[in-house]
């Protein structure tokens, strides 16, 4: 497993009974998690002074819970990437601290090219490894189909000094955007997607992982460039396999494409302890 364990602004403090107690900068926020089987707290007094927790509810969905007023939106930052984070429905506060281990991987692999790279970023969400790839020197092209999660990952660009970095963001259906990038002939050498277990379109087109995953695939080697740089797939899919990811990218990378296929886990490690949290997985290919 990699564990995205150089944050600063960023920890996991405790864990236990199916949630996990995290500091976002100064933030202390309880949020569940389904892979926090155990019932013993290690730091049974740190739960007492959190901000606010995310309370489930027996009938679906859930609420915050406030203890202390908190500002609309904080700022957190990782190493000189800087992120807007803030409380938002379905427990999610608008970036996953994980991927820091894919973002350190995709701007070492920039970095190290010594070339112009261009990146696709489908699924984009607030922008996370945009501004990653973009911070390393890259160009990126930033895919999603919700308005909010573009505006977001605007913001995410702003903060981190990255503005006049050339990125561009469309609010779009990922599987009809690389088809008209195919028409066009755009190319990419850097392909990134975080696709959701299911999900829905700008107007309403209906995503189901295990049914579209690798259509969407197999199309976007058709905007891979004749000399690729990597290619991530990233994924939070319960009942999938990391091996899966890297069994689609080893069927449909083009054979002329040498490199290095691999795929694992990621996770969070608690602060003085050894227990690490699980939180997703990867398929790669690299150059």
């Amino acid at each position: 497993m990699e564990v995205a364990n150089k944050w600063q602004d960023y920890e996991i403090l405790d864990m236990a009974n199916g949630e996990k107690l995290e500091r976002w900068g100064n933030i202390t926020l309880i949020r569940p998690d389904p892979q926090i089987i155990w019932k013993e707290k290690t730091f049974p007094e740190k739960w007492k002074k959190a901000d606010a927790r995310y309370v489930r509810s027996s009938s679906g969905g859930g609420n915050w819970s406030y203890k202390n007023k908190l500002p609309k939106s904080w700022k957190i930052t990782y190493n000189e990437l800087t992120f807007n984070v803030k409380p938002m429905g379905f427990k999610h506060t608008g970036l996953f601290p994980e991927q820091a281990v894919n973002w350190d991987w995709m701007m070492n692999k920039i970095q190290n090219s010594k070339r112009e790279i261009k990146v696709l970023n489908l699924f984009a969400y607030t922008g996370g490894a945009t501004v990653a790839c973009l911070k390393a020197g890259a160009s990126v092209c930033h895919v999603d189909s919700s308005k909010g999660m573009c505006e977001w990952a605007k913001e995410n660009v702003t903060s981190s000094g990255l503005r006049e970095r050339p990125v561009r963001f469309l609010i779009d259906d990922v599987v009809k955007f690389v088809n008209r990038e195919i028409r066009r002939g755009n190319k990419y050498d850097g392909i990134i997607m975080d696709p959701p277990s299911y999900g829905r379109g700008a107007n309403g087109e209906v995503w189901k992982f295990e049914e579209n995953i690798a259509t969407l695939i197999e199309l976007c080697m058709n905007v891979l460039s004749e000399k690729p740089l990597f290619f991530l797939i990233n994924s939070y899919t319960t009942g999938i396999s990391s091996q899966v990811l890297e069994n689609l990218l080893r069927l449909y990378m083009p054979k002329k494409a040498k490199g290095k296929f691999s795929h694992g886990e990621i996770g969070l490690p608690m602060t003085n302890s050894k227990l690490i949290l699980p939180c997703g997985i990867y398929g790669r290919w690299e150059e």
